[in-house]
């Protein structure tokens, strides 16, 4: 029995670990399941969020509304599971994008920024101390980037002057409607029922309800504080690089190498070879920022 248990142990391991056991995985659904479970808990947490107050209120939506600490920690970690799947499914279909024309290859490719953007202002908005952090980062970052920076800090953020109300109404509104155009072929095309999938959906509420949403307090007199976890590379960039180079020309040039990593191309091989580099070296970075 016991030979029985380990074959078997070897046999699901192998599958979950083979490239091909991976590729073959729902993702795509998986990723649609937490996009819709993070737009409908976000309808809940927006009826009861004021950008105005954007600390207290994220706190009275834990402690006075009704469930709010579990659609609040729905809604964020729906979200994250959101980009995470999106992202694996993206390298997954990798080699069906081929026949994809490069406007279209464009479009799905620009849609991960997109949701980076979105869980960026997320936690931007919740005005807790990564928030402010975060905020207070991107601001600094596009006012160094000359002539145009100015004029995209007073369009996209402008917390110093004008609070949270731009990054609410590009969180709520802008960043959602860009997203629905970049996605709405992929999302005509491949449609899922909800309640097709009751272990997924299962498995991210019960997630929501046994760990809470992160909020931290403002804390005075501290050096350092870490903004998201994806911001921890940038930041630690910033710590020996200008706002510019740190904050736009690094990931400006990764972004350029990813759109000529289309499959079709003759040199696609090259440019993932430079972006998995690129990749390889932010994790450290962030594995150093996390560790400070």
């Amino acid at each position: 029995m016991w030979s029985l248990f380990r074959i078997g142990r070897a046999a699901v391991a192998a599958s979950l670990l083979t490239p091909i056991a991976w590729r073959e995985r729902p993702w795509g659904t998986w990723a649609l399941i937490n996009l819709y479970l993070s737009l409908l808990s976000g309808i809940v947490v927006g009826l009861q969020y004021d950008y105005a107050t954007p600390f207290f209120s994220t706190s009275a939506i834990d402690l006075l509304a009704p469930y709010g600490a579990f659609f609040r920690s729905l809604h964020f970690y729906s979200s994250q599971f959101f980009f995470f799947c999106t992202a694996i499914h993206f390298c997954a279909v990798y080699p069906k994008t081929a026949s994809y024309t490069y406007g279209e290859w464009l479009k799905l490719l620009g849609s991960l920024p997109i949701i980076l953007l979105l869980l960026f202002t997320g936690y931007v908005l919740r005005g807790d101390n990564t928030g402010l952090s975060a905020g207070v980062i991107a601001e600094h970052i596009l006012v160094a980037v000359p002539l145009l920076g100015p004029p995209l800090n007073d369009l996209l953020f402008a917390i110093s002057e004008t609070g949270l109300r731009k990054v609410y109404v590009h969180h709520v509104i802008a960043l959602d409607f860009f997203l629905l155009i970049l996605l709405w072929k992929h999302l005509r095309i491949y449609r899922i029922r909800l309640q097709d999938h009751p272990a997924a959906i299962a498995a991210v509420l019960l997630f929501a309800m046994l760990i809470t949403a992160p909020l931290e307090p403002v804390l005075l007199g501290v050096d350092y504080i870490s903004g998201p976890w994806f911001f921890l590379g940038l930041q630690e960039l910033l710590r020996y690089l200008s706002p510019l180079v740190a904050g736009v020309i690094i990931p400006g040039v990764f972004l350029v190498i990813l759109a000529l990593t289309h499959p079709a191309s003759r040199r696609s091989g090259f440019f993932l070879y430079q972006t998995a580099l690129w990749l390889a070296v932010y994790t450290v970075l962030t594995v150093i920022a996390w560790n400070r």
